[in-house]
């Protein structure tokens, strides 16, 4: 798996240590591989509050693309055209300011006096952790396939940012080879302090509540159940009758929720989410280093570039990681302390797993000494 993170071993690699892997026409359809080595789209793989709205708006600012947002957000449902031109960011969000709505690229997929982009189900919203995919994923191959083929007849490459993909990553890359499929990854700490602060300054707790969702509408499979348990997650005392209800139980059992146990169960989904992003990732974008490295930055825009013919400018990303140390302060309502057992359990899970490559294991590493760093100041 190519990570972006780590020291170069080759002159000819892309700036500081940023490694790719090959195009192989094998792994394109026919027609592609004859045409062009280059990656006919991008899935970009994120998870809440990672910065992948940002880096989705670098790629989104080119010309060449049309830029689908959250392609399996439950808002899609019921979005209609006179919705669209209201879905910007907040000023809570902390998202960049946008030249378009979120969901402006939808248009041509909504109908007039009618509600729902073509092909969407509310199912695609929850995340799923099955080896194999599920029976929903025929329709949602067929919606994304719609998205892609449309977009491209005009000329254009779809790119779309995913917050709810990284459990079913690897049906879509085999169901998608022919696009780039990029991670990001942010380390653990600053991620969930992104959510939690929000819920404290601003009583919105979806961050809070959405690894309890996903983990709760999952934890018949094996790996998510393994990943509760050693983590030391305790979930809402609620029976997941529907996705609907579980999602609202979910949200009330996160306002009042102890800090030290919605921190077990951000690590338990972000750990779930790094083993799938490990199965067959394109590229690695370690958000940590963007805005830290200006060489690293300039490297992942060559890498963006080799694969896929796009060069998104991220010379001017935050660092996200002083943020985070800026920001301690205002983390109360957790021991920080105690956080670093959570991380030793959540690495130790990950090596555990079968198929899990060293660059990966290191890469996780990684982020946990920085996240005991991190949130050693949280009281």
């Amino acid at each position: 798996m190519p990570l972006s993170h780590g020291p170069s071993s080759s002159p000819s690699s892309a700036a500081d240590g940023l490694t790719s892997k090959s195009n192989d026409p094998a792994s394109l359809p026919a027609e592609d591989s004859q045409e062009s080595p280059l990656k006919q789209g991008i899935f970009l793989h994120t998870g809440w509050r990672s910065a992948g709205t940002w880096i989705w708006s670098r790629l989104r600012a080119l010309d060449s693309v049309t830029g689908f947002y959250e392609p399996f957000s439950n808002v899609l449902a019921n979005l209609s055209l006179a919705d669209v031109s209201a879905s910007r960011p907040t000023l809570t969000s902390g998202h960049p300011p946008l030249a378009a709505p979120y969901f402006e690229e939808y248009r041509p997929f909504l109908q007039e006096g009618a509600r729902g982009v073509a092909g969407y189900r509310k199912r695609f919203g929850t995340d799923r952790f099955s080896d194999t995919p599920d029976a929903e994923f025929p329709a949602l191959q067929a919606y994304l396939a719609n998205l892609c083929e449309r977009t491209a007849g005009h000329g254009s490459v779809p790119v779309f940012k995913f917050c709810r993909s990284s459990g079913r990553l690897p049906w879509l890359k085999r169901a998608f080879p022919q696009a780039m499929h990029a991670a990001v990854l942010r380390n653990p700490a600053s991620q969930f302090a992104s959510g939690w602060l929000l819920n404290q300054q601003w009583s919105n707790p979806f961050f809070v509540a959405a690894p309890f969702r996903v983990l709760g509408l999952n934890q018949s499979e094996p790996v998510v159940r393994q990943a509760i348990e050693i983590c030391g997650v305790s979930l809402p005392p609620a029976v997941p009758a529907s996705d609907d209800a579980y999602a609202m139980a979910c949200e009330q059992y996160a306002r009042t929720v102890a800090g030290d146990n919605a921190y077990r169960a951000f690590v338990a989904l972000w750990i779930l989410c790094a083993l799938r992003m490990a199965d067959g990732v394109d590229l690695m974008i370690d958000v940590d280093r963007l805005g830290q490295s200006p060489d690293y930055a300039a490297g992942l825009r060559a890498e963006f570039q080799a694969q896929s013919g796009l060069s998104p400018d991220f010379g001017n990303a935050r660092d996200l990681v002083e943020e985070t140390r800026r920001s301690a302060a205002r983390m109360t309502g957790i021991d920080g302390r105690s956080m670093r057992t959570v991380h030793s359990a959540a690495l130790k899970f990950l090596k555990a797993q079968s198929g899990v490559d060293a660059g990966l294991s290191e890469f996780v590493r990684e982020k946990m000494v920085l996240a005991n760093e991190l949130t050693e100041q949280w009281r």
